[in-house]
């Protein structure tokens, strides 16, 4: 797709860090990194909880200008402040077009940005009537919908194309049936111009048709193929035979 991706490729300025022994430069996601290509419209990470897959998108989204907790790059929100100074320590190359549209999903701090968007509509009320922020979200508050519910919202009704979308475990609040739907609107949005960058944990979203995945684990980072993933072989192998893995899970010895 032409003058895509956005964001090309990063690149960790190895010279600048005093040591790879303290967070966030210790863990696996950074240790061994030097240079990282986004040659796909839709670039996923995968690999075990505190392999560091959070912490790198995190500092993507906030040297790209997005609100640490999530949110679009008008959020400026912060009900703490957690997140490390990887983004400083990393070089962006991004393409000769701008994008339209962006947002910084992050699954664990969304109900602050839920929280955020109903009280600057409140703020606006007496100026603003109705409220708009809410309406791009589909026109009730986000804390007034399931969780899943507010997710797909925002991917559908939020989300508008030519746009640079990084997700964090998005899959956290959607049955199967919707992270299906999820993988449908976000073909949706590539052939609208956008790009994609997810971390995630879920066999189904990562199986986007011609996705770049990456897998962190002790080695580093590196490319994977889709079948290859522990995700993919675990979640075939327990659904093609669960007796076994059952019986050896629940074995007293």
């Amino acid at each position: 797709m032409e003058s895509l991706p956005y964001l090309k490729e990063i690149e960790l300025k190895r010279k600048t860090i005093d040591s790879f022994h303290v967070y966030p430069f210790s863990i696996p996601a950074v240790k061994e990194l030097d240079f990282l290509e986004f040659d796909k419209e839709v670039t996923i990470f995968v690999g075990e909880n505190g392999s560091g897959k959070s912490t790198l998108l995190e500092a993507i989204a906030v040297g790209l200008g997005f609100n640490a907790e999530g949110g679009s790059k008008n959020f400026h929100f912060g009900t703490r402040s957690t997140h490390s100074e990887l983004h400083n320590y990393l070089r962006f190359s991004k393409s000769f077009k701008r994008y339209k549209d962006g947002f910084f999903l992050r699954a664990e701090s969304f109900y602050n940005v839920a929280t955020n968007i109903d009280e600057l509509d409140e703020a606006a009320f007496p100026y603003i009537d109705p409220p708009a922020i809410k309406d791009s979200y589909g026109g009730k508050s986000l804390h007034h919908q399931s969780h899943g519910e507010s997710f797909l919202s925002l991917m559908i009704q939020r989300f508008s194309g030519d746009g640079l979308y990084i997700l964090d475990e998005p899959e956290a609040a959607l049955s199967p049936t919707r992270q299906l739907a999820i993988l449908s609107r976000m073909h949706q949005l590539v052939t609208q111009r956008s790009q994609f960058i997810m971390a995630t944990h879920s066999p189904i979203l990562m199986a986007y048709p011609g996705a770049k995945i990456y897998q962190i684990d002790k080695s580093g980072l590196y490319p994977i193929k889709y079948q290859d993933t522990e995700h993919y072989e675990v979640t075939k192998a327990f659904l093609n035979n669960p007796e076994p893995m059952l019986k050896e899970l629940f074995s007293e010895e």
